[in-house]
């Protein structure tokens, strides 16, 4: 892990084509903002985990004719 230190209007540059800059400090908290390309998704970590367990959760509530439809479908849309 990199870690740099970095005051209210400064940034970093990840590549060619992202940049994050630190917007505002106050007590405790950053702002950050992000520039990037429009096709690159950014996501808050802890929203990135409740998509990953709900998706879990999605995969174990199915049963085995949902599972044998959808590998029908995929296998004949081949």
């Amino acid at each position: 892990m990199l870690i740099l230190s970095r005051k209210e209007d400064e940034s970093v540059i990840i590549g060619d084509n992202i940049k994050i800059k630190v917007v505002s400090v106050d007590k405790g908290s950053v702002k950050i903002g992000f520039e990037a390309p429009d096709n690159m998704l950014i996501l808050r970590e802890e929203l990135r985990d409740a998509v990953l367990v709900e998706n879990k959760k999605a995969t174990n509530q199915a049963d085995i004719k949902d599972l044998r439809e959808l590998h029908s479908k995929i296998k004949n849309s081949k």
